[in-house]
């Protein structure tokens, strides 16, 4: 599974990306977009961004960390009006969602 990109700007998309794969899950070398726990990405026309994102289970110790470095990293970005991160557990992550370049860092494939 691939994020949901709804976004006119795509060179600003794309830096919010670059951010989030400054972001490693603490438990697993690799990067929460190359994990796939990046679910949606929404850059509005006013510069307002969403990002629906997960973690690797609901008990995930990284819960405490990982999203406020998440957003920190984001808010670098200065050309953003708000930034606002929503967790979620639907669908449930699979190993499935992590891209190819995650699956063989981590020996799947």
């Amino acid at each position: 599974m691939s994020a949901i990109i709804i976004a006119k700007n795509t060179e600003l998309t794309q830096r919010v990306i670059d951010q989030l794969k400054t972001c490693y899950d603490p438990e697993i070398p690799v990067d929460v977009w190359e994990l796939g726990l990046i679910y949606e990405i929404n850059l509005n026309d006013d510069l307002d961004l969403l990002v629906k994102f997960t973690l690797t289970s609901p008990n995930c110790p990284a819960v405490e960390t990982l999203p406020a470095e998440m957003e920190a990293k984001i808010r670098e970005i200065t050309e953003l009006k708000s930034v606002k991160l929503e967790l979620t557990f639907e669908p449930t992550w699979t190993k499935e969602m992590m891209s190819e370049v995650a699956q063989v860092e981590l020996g799947f494939m």
